[in-house]
């Protein structure tokens, strides 16, 4: 008997199971997106309580951004990591914050080599663009699992 393509999308011989696949898929997705999550987190928690170390003038003086915007980052990040938790928020929403995360770490990484902070440390350039990457692994399975569940 020869399947043709036609018996496939009829749905008369199955493809291939998609039950553990899927769950790998999204293990996967939860991981990447909790890491990205307690990132920003963390970065909310340290831009509020913390903000003078490890720099004694501050951070964001440090950086040379002006005082407003950590009160700006704080919100957006905060709204950022509610959207991506949060069951039942619209995917345009979820690709905003993506979005935004990704801008926030391109932008961190991009301020820290421009003040000079990678002869620190060279993981003050570097962190943020690993946090990227993780950002990205997160966003390629949300839109994987998002296609999915609209077979």
């Amino acid at each position: 008997m020869t399947t043709t393509a036609t018996d496939v999308i009829q749905g008369h011989i199955p493809v291939a199971s998609k039950g553990p696949r899927t769950r790998k898929d999204r293990t996967i997705y939860w991981i990447t997106t909790g890491i990205v999550s307690a990132v920003m987190v963390y970065s909310i928690v340290n831009f509020t309580w913390f903000d003078r170390f490890p720099f004694p003038e501050g951070g964001f003086v440090h950086l040379g951004l002006p005082g407003y915007f950590r009160t700006e980052l704080t919100i957006a990040k905060a709204l950022g990591v509610l959207a991506l938790l949060v069951p039942g928020v619209p995917a345009k929403v979820k690709e905003f914050a993506y979005f935004g995360f990704g801008i926030t770490l391109l932008s961190a990484s991009f301020a820290h080599f421009s003040s000079g902070d990678a002869r620190i440390s060279v993981l003050f350039v570097l962190d943020p663009l690993v946090f990227l990457g993780v950002l990205i692994v997160s966003y390629v399975y949300f839109n994987k699992l998002r296609r999915e569940s609209t077979r």
